[in-house]
């Protein structure tokens, strides 16, 4: 997974706030997507991966997903086409999909420090 340079160096993602760290955060991500270790995402790993995240979808919906994100000229995605995607301007369904998955994960973390106090008053 050597794209990140490329990007790094591309001028049309220079403007992208934190690029370096986003693109080590799509890295891992995308590697999570990856379980054949083939460096590219087919669409049995998306569609476990999906399901995984709760947003199981159909075949036909996973082959739309994958020609979104590759243009239609590929069957599987490239590292390569998903950082394209997390980094682009467009909103493709996975994108969108794993916005809201982190989006939800922030939220489940909860806020340090001691509990509130209660009173008496407060049980039920």
């Amino acid at each position: 997974l050597s794209a990140p340079q490329e990007f790094l160096d591309n001028p049309k993602y220079s403007t992208a706030e934190d690029l370096p760290e986003k693109l080590e955060a799509f890295k891992k991500k995308y590697m999570e997507f990856d379980l054949n270790g083939n460096g590219d995402i087919d669409i049995m790993a998306l569609k476990r991966m999906l399901e995984k995240l709760g947003a199981a979808k159909t075949h036909l919906e996973l082959k739309k997903m994958i020609t979104e994100v590759t243009g239609g000229l590929a069957e599987t995605i490239s590292y390569r086409d998903f950082v394209r995607m997390m980094l682009g301007k467009g909103s493709a369904i996975l994108k969108l999909i794993l916005m809201y998955e982190d989006k939800a994960k922030e939220k489940e973390e909860k806020p340090a420090g001691p509990p509130a106090k209660r009173a008496i008053a407060d049980l039920p």
